[in-house]
């Protein structure tokens, strides 16, 4: 349930009531808008009558939330997050486009894809350094190695950096070098690590899993969010059906319905979706006409020569070429793309 605080309510107030809903068994989460005050209630709430938290000082009424998935339901906030990293700013209005190579090679490689991203447009910068592959006689990443090179190539071009993370070990490392922690597909629902990343103080990028419905998706966003951290960015890259002739299947239905359900912002990934360099930029505009709020776009200096994924990487004078399609797009929508001014946080409640 939701508590909704009066307009103006004293800090005194809002504290007395966390420390009743925590007495009465509710993990308490404040969601601050701009008018007024909410406080998200995680727990059993068949254990209280709502009149018992309406009569408390400073509340004008409690909401029961319906939905499994609570503190990133539409019910807990009406208005769509803005997830801020620096400049960027992820949701609010803006299109905000993540590029770069599927996987960190080497020195040249990364340091010349990400100067090729930025002067396209792009806003932040990709590379896995802990890669989980299917084969395990396939590159497997640098490891802490590519870390270094990801977070010395954003500082060089002013780019936000993303990684994926696929353990403990993983995390502990990489909190330390990039902006935004990614959840793969593989381990969606590895809940030990979703709760470990929601307390790692880093923005979540969180994927869709291959077979997963929409709705344990968003609750494997929970799982994020129960500890605490609202900065989680959803991504579609795709799930698994009958067909064969693409990687995935890019289901941009889930894009529009999850953000009707939930306040969280949505990027799709096109590269993973599809498999294919022919079908990304296509893909990239529907996306962006369902809804998203950004895309996470593979791009490689020399794609025939990557070590992951290369028949899915974009050539650099595709990408740039998309980049000003996507403009377009984005005008059409009524947005911008990668726009690096002071992020316009909806946070009314």
């Amino acid at each position: 349930m939701v508590v909704v605080m009066v307009a103006g309510a004293l800090p005194e107030q809002v504290e007395f009531v966390k420390e009743r809903l925590v007495a009465l068994g509710f993990q308490p989460h404040l969601i601050k808008g701009v008018s007024r005050i909410v406080i998200g209630a995680v727990g059993d709430r068949r254990t209280i009558d709502a009149a018992t938290l309406e009569n408390l000082p400073g509340v004008e009424k409690v909401i029961p939330i319906m939905k499994p998935y609570k503190l990133a339901s539409r019910e807990a906030k009406e208005a769509d997050s803005v997830v801020q990293v620096g400049r960027v700013c992820i949701g609010g209005g803006s299109v905000t486009v993540m590029a770069g190579p599927c996987a960190v090679e080497n020195r040249e490689q990364l340091f010349k894809a990400a100067r090729l991203v930025r002067q396209a447009g792009a806003a932040v910068l990709r590379g896995g350094a802990f890669k989980p592959r299917t084969s395990p006689y396939s590159f497997q990443g640098l490891a802490e190695k590519g870390l270094r090179l990801l977070a010395e190539a954003a500082a060089q071009t002013g780019l936000a950096s993303v990684t994926e993370v696929i353990d403990q070990h993983s995390l502990e490392i990489a909190k330390d070098y990039v902006d935004i922690l990614q959840i793969g597909a593989r381990n969606m629902q590895n809940f030990h690590l979703l709760r470990a990343v929601g307390r790692a103080g880093k923005p979540v990028l969180l994927k869709r899993g291959p077979s997963a419905t929409i709705e344990e998706w968003l609750m494997a966003a929970e799982y994020i969010m129960s500890e605490g951290n609202e900065n989680v960015i959803l991504c579609e890259r795709g799930i698994r059906t009958f067909e064969r002739l693409t990687r995935n299947t890019l289901d941009l239905s889930a894009v529009s319905l999850v953000k009707i359900l939930s306040h969280l912002p949505v990027v799709v990934d096109p590269s993973h979706a599809t498999g294919d360099r022919r079908l990304v930029e296509p893909m990239s505009k529907a996306a962006l006409a369902a809804g998203a709020d950004g895309l996470l776009i593979e791009v490689h200096p020399d794609p025939p020569k990557a070590l992951c994924d290369g028949q899915q990487s974009l050539y650099p004078e595709q990408f740039a070429h998309l980049m000003q399609e996507l403009k377009v797009i984005a005008a059409a929508t009524g947005r911008t793309v990668n726009g690096s001014a002071p992020c316009k946080q909806n946070r009314s409640a």
